[in-house]
């Protein structure tokens, strides 16, 4: 499942920047590629996704002991 997102998500970024780039011509993408970069590369938005991976780790540890509990309960 997760390879799948993945797949679907590059596929969905690669058309985007082939379209964008071939809209607009190559120095309009090296513009955009750019200002993607410098966002993604930026300390607070670096550490947003830091937190938002580890909480999204402890959820699914979380929700993965509720399920197990419940189905304890239900089972035995």
């Amino acid at each position: 499942m997760k390879n799948k997102v993945a797949f679907v998500f590059v596929a969905l970024v690669a058309f985007l920047a082939y379209t964008l780039g071939a809209k607009a011509g190559k120095a309009r993408y090296k513009e955009i590629s750019s200002a993607v970069s410098s966002f993604w590369n930026d300390p607070k938005v670096k550490k947003a996704r830091k937190r938002a991976l580890s909480d999204a780790k402890k959820a699914t540890e979380s929700a993965a002991k509720k399920a197990e509990k419940a189905a304890k309960k239900r089972f035995a």
